[in-house]
C-alpha cells in the first residue's frame, strides 16, 4: 500500500476509533498495524492525533543583507542606460553623476538621499549583475550605411607588412553618416582620419559618398596633416571603394599618387 493509500485508510478509521470501546479500539489498532505495516507505538500516535508532520523551517539567507535590493535602483539604471544608447557598465558608472541631477526633472520623480548615494557608489560589476536580465530587452540605436561585398575588394592589394606606427603618416580612416532615423536619399557624411602615431585628427564633410568628393576630402586632409600620408587603413572598406578599380582608373591613379611617398606605393589596405 502506498503513502496516499495509508493516509486514506487512516482517515477512514480515525472517526470510528474515537466512538468505540477500548476492546474494539484494540482490534482496530491490530488491523491498522497489519494493513499499513506500522509500528504499534507509531500507529497509536497516528490514531490519537499526536503525530503530525513537522513544519519546514524557512531557509534563511546567509551572509550580509543585499545592499541594492531596492527595485527603484534598477529602474533608474535601466532608464539612463537606454537614454545613453546601451553603454557598458563602466561607461554607465562614469555617466551616473552627470545624469542623476536631471533624472527627477525628466521623469518627474524624486530619489531619496539613500538611493542617490547608492547609485553614486555602485560598482560596474554590480551594475552588470543587476542588469543581466535586461541586456536583451533593448536594442542599440543607430543605422548602418555599409554592407559586406567582395566585388570591388578583389581589386585592392593587401599589404600584410607591419606598419611603423611610431612614424607619423599612417592614417586610419572611417566615415560617419548623418542620416538621422532613415538612410533614404542623400545626406552628409563625415570623413574622419586619425594619425596613429601623432593622434592628429582631421574631419571633412562630404555630400554623399561619391568617389570624387571622397577623394577630394582625402586630398584636403593630406595637405593639413602633420606629415604626408604614407598608408591608409579603412575601418569600413566599402566607404572607400571609390572605383571602379582598375590599373587605368583615373581615380585609383590619383589615390595612389596621394599615398605614394617613396619607392614603394602604398594603397588602401583592407583589415
Amino acid at each position: 500500500m502506498g503513502i496516499n493509500g495509508k493516509h486514506e485508510y487512516l482517515q477512514a478509521i480515525l472517526e470510528r476509533s474515537h466512538r468505540v470501546t477500548k476492546k474494539q479500539k484494540r482490534k482496530i489498532l491490530d488491523e491498522f498495524c497489519a494493513v499499513c505495516e506500522y509500528n504499534r507505538k507509531y500507529a497509536i500516535q497516528l490514531l490519537n492525533g499526536r503525530r503530525t508532520r513537522p513544519q519546514r523551517l524557512q531557509k534563511q539567507h546567509r551572509g550580509r543583507p543585499k545592499k541594492y535590493a531596492d527595485p527603484t535602483l534598477l529602474i533608474v539604471l535601466r532608464r539612463i542606460w537606454i537614454a545613453l544608447n546601451l553603454p557598458c557598465s563602466k561607461r554607465l558608472k562614469a555617466a551616473l553623476p552627470l545624469w542623476l541631477p536631471f533624472y527627477a526633472l525628466q521623469y518627474r520623480t524624486t530619489l531619496s538621499i539613500k538611493q542617490h548615494a547608492l547609485l553614486l557608489s555602485i560598482s560596474p560589476a554590480t551594475i552588470d549583475r543587476l542588469m543581466v536580465a535586461l541586456r536583451n530587452s533593448a536594442r542599440k540605436q543607430g543605422l548602418c550605411t555599409t554592407k559586406p561585398g567582395s566585388l570591388l575588394k578583389q581589386h585592392i592589394p593587401i599589404n600584410t607588412d607591419q606598419w611603423d606606427v611610431t612614424r607619423p603618416g599612417f592614417l586610419e580612416a572611417d566615415t560617419v553618416a548623418h542620416c538621422g532615423t532613415s538612410t533614404e536619399g542623400m545626406f552628409v557624411f563625415t570623413v574622419n582620419c586619425i594619425d596613429l602615431a601623432a593622434s592628429w585628427r582631421e574631419q571633412r564633410a562630404v555630400w554623399g559618398k561619391g568617389k570624387r568628393r571622397v577623394l577630394l576630402a582625402l586630398q584636403d586632409i593630406d595637405t593639413r596633416c602633420l606629415s604626408h600620408c604614407l598608408a591608409l587603413i579603412a575601418i569600413t572598406v566599402p566607404n572607400f571603394l571609390i572605383g571602379p578599380f582598375s590599373n587605368t582608373s583615373p581615380t585609383v591613379n590619383a589615390l595612389c599618387n596621394l599615398l605614394a611617398r617613396g619607392p614603394i606605393t602604398k594603397t588602401i589596405t583592407r583589415t
